[in-house]
């Protein structure tokens, strides 16, 4: 329109030149009829006064100091001359540089602030949603319920009224309701004064089911395995939620069944409105069967392919599945060598008799650091504080030869060990472990200076690999010089014993954590058959039999108990080292009690230890974000006898905080014992890592 309007005026200016030459082209003695001009009135003309006796307007004079003086007139007939004007010496000085201006602005005042309009608030009615399931999705995803249900004006109402209808029909629509309509409508309620009622009306009209379903692009076989994935059956609603899903079965069902190259196509689902139901078609190229052949490695590989080999659970030839691919990464990772680890297939173009094609896995690795130090820190009533720190080299004995030196320093511990251990010797999960160290204990129940050699074979548990059944079997060497209970006459002498022992243990796991469990159960059997030279040969068998269970009441709260009952047969307790008997007390037994300070106790009030034990604990643990609150209830019996008993229980009460960090949850517990008896601790504190049990 703009641009017509201008070549209008265009036009009308070409027209006015036009005529304005034809006129100047005609003959003298034929004058151009001029228009006539709509301002020649000679009546106006005729009143205006003449031009030579207008008088011209004053000059300026200048100031006066007498306000009341006349001013200055001039003559109607007479003509000013103009005097020189006089120049302001400030209008001659340079301008000062932008820089020396202060741009701050000036503090705002409150007169400056704009005023805060009120909000307008509102009410949201939902109608057809709530019979068919959908509101609580809804008011979940809805932007009218953000913000408290009030919004700056109407205009933002408005709008996000007309998004929540779009949000409704999408709703109705990924459940099979594709016929659904909703609409909005917002109005002032007529009852309350200055509120806004919104209405969403949803009609979702009738629900589509599936028709036929298909697999294709693929031979029966596999089709049948990807069809029994998809698990969806004619008649089911056509919900988009359960559709992904299948399709997300099959993509993970057909690697786990030897097709490790699948790719799922586009789906394809056509409706029919007469009878409300849609066909679905889904495209699936599985690709060849697949048959493990051997290893590739990449990157800066820390394994050979003979010791990935060792780690898998699968033989060359094998029908490939995923599962145990993901095994074999994971057991990678276990070895903590490695910083950054991937395991996939790749084919080889070599295709069996029967159709199938053998795949190469690729292992990529990348290095990780091999040092570390490590240290904690604790304290015990009746332990006292106790530092403990390692250092260890992961992989100096390639591969997986690990050396580890580890020092205690405490009040009443001290010791250096040093540790050899080949993790997955020869088999996978099967570590060879040899060690000695020394050491230096000061207890109330015993003092001794011990000299230890041992070796076990094992499958244990880590932080990173926590596994169901784990056992062990091993042989110990132990020279120790202790003195043990004060004798009547209060003397305590110094023995020496030279011991030989064969330890078992088995133990199965079904928690869900290693350091903090909240559902399972754990069960640990000890045995360890022992001979103790020490004036004499003695002859006898530790037996230990521990058990655990966790049950979580709620999402915050657990409750956890553990029993613990042990044994030793075939030797009198003077025969038995003071370091090998059983002793209860302190934070991993009986809190409440000092360390070892429940049981029997010599002629100075000091436990002496005995041949059986007895322990019972039970925690309500209530957690809270990263902090939790444990209130716990102990129990425990040492014996003189080898039969475990419940006669004459001692019981201990308390309450413990918990700050659960990523590795394992900081432990601060305080208890009492009940019924305390002379000489036992008023209140005992125990400060460490990981859940009592």
């Amino acid at each position: 329109m703009l641009r017509g309007v201008r070549l209008t005026k265009v036009a009308a200016s070409l027209l006015a030149l036009a005529a304005a030459t034809a006129a100047a082209a005609q003959p003298a003695d034929k004058p151009a009829s001029a228009p006539a001009d709509p301002f020649d009135d000679a009546a106006f003309e005729a009143e205006l006064p003449p031009l030579d006796q207008t008088a011209a307007p004053a000059a300026p004079s200048a100031p006066v100091s007498d306000a009341s003086a006349p001013l200055a007139t001039t003559p109607a007939t007479a003509v000013p001359t103009p005097a020189a004007a006089e120049v302001d010496p400030e209008l001659t000085q340079p301008l000062p540089s932008i820089g020396s201006f202060d741009t701050t602005p000036p503090p705002a005042t409150a007169a400056d602030a704009d005023e805060k309009l009120p909000e307008v608030r509102y009410r949201l009615t939902l109608t057809g949603l709530k019979e068919i399931g959908l509101e609580g999705r809804f008011r979940e995803l809805s932007v009218l319920e953000e913000d408290g249900k009030k919004a700056a004006n109407s205009a933002q109402i408005g709008a996000r009224a007309e998004e929540d209808e779009q949000l409704a029909i999408r709703l109705m629509t990924s459940e099979g309701y594709y016929d659904a309509i909703a609409t909005a409508a917002v109005d002032p309620l007529p009852d309350a004064k200055g509120l806004v009622g919104v209405t969403i009306t949803a009609t979702p009209g009738k629900r589509y089911k599936l028709g036929e379903v298909a697999i294709t692009g693929t031979a029966p076989d596999p089709a049948r395995i990807a069809r029994d994935a998809l698990a969806l059956k004619t008649g089911d609603p056509i919900v988009a939620a359960e559709i992904e899903g299948a399709e997300a079965r099959v993509s993970l069902r057909m690697p786990e069944q030897g097709y490790p190259f699948v790719t799922i196509g586009e789906r394809d689902i056509v409706l029919d409105d007469a009878d409300y139901t849609g066909d679905y078609t889904l495209p699936v190229d599985t690709g060849p069967k697949a048959r493990y052949r051997g290893y590739r490695v990449e990157g800066d590989p820390v394994f050979d392919a003979d010791h990935i080999a060792l780690l898998s659970r699968f033989d060359p030839g094998e029908v490939y599945d995923s599962r145990e691919v993901d095994d074999l990464r994971q057991a990678l990772i276990a070895t903590s060598l490695l910083s950054t680890v991937s395991v996939e297939p790749v084919k080889t173009g070599q295709v069996l008799p029967d159709g199938s094609e053998e795949v190469d896995l690729l292992v990529r690795q990348a290095k990780g650091p091999w040092r570390s130090l490590a240290g904690s820190a604790g304290y015990g009533t009746g332990e006292g504080i106790k530092l403990m720190g390692s250092w260890t080299h992961r992989n100096l004995f390639p591969t997986e030869g690990a050396l580890s030196v580890a020092a205690v320093a405490g009040t009443l511990e001290q010791s250096l060990g040093v540790d050899f251990r080949r993790s997955n010797a020869g088999q996978r999960d099967r570590t060879f472990r040899l060690g000695g160290a020394i050491a230096r204990q000061n207890f109330d129940a015993y003092n001794a200076r011990t000299f230890n050699l041992s070796a076990s074979l094992s499958r244990q548990s880590t932080p990173i690999w926590q596994k169901k059944w784990t056992w062990s079997v091993g042989a110990e060497l132990i020279a120790t010089s202790e003195r043990g209970a004060a004798l009547s006459d209060g003397s305590q002498p110094r023995d020496t014993y030279l011991i030989a022992a064969l330890p078992l243990q088995i133990g199965y796991d079904s928690s869900d954590s290693l350091l903090d469990p909240t559902r399972g159960y754990r069960l640990t059997a000890r045995i360890s058959p022992e001979a103790s030279l020490q004036g004499g040969f003695s002859g006898y068998g530790r037996m230990l039999l521990e058990g655990s269970t966790y049950y979580p009441v709620s999402e915050s709260i657990v409750l956890a108990g553990r029993a613990r009952v042990g044994s030793i047969l075939g030797a009198g307790r003077t025969n038995i080292a003071p370091s090998r008997r059983f002793y209860s007390g302190g934070g991993g037994s009986v809190r409440g009690f000092g360390f070892q300070e429940l049981g029997p106790k010599d002629f100075n009030n000091d436990p002496i230890g005995g041949r059986s034990l007895t322990e019972f604990a039970l925690e309500a643990r209530y957690r809270f974000g990263n902090f939790g609150i444990v209130p716990f209830f102990d129990a425990g019996r040492v014996g003189t006898g080898s039969t475990p008993s419940l006669s004459g229980m001692r019981y201990g009460a308390g309450i413990g905080g918990r700050y659960y960090t990523n590795f394992g949850p900081m432990r601060v517990d305080i208890a009492t014992p009940i019924n305390r008896q002379p000489g036992e601790s008023k209140i005992a504190l125990y400060i460490s890592i990981g859940q009592a049990f």
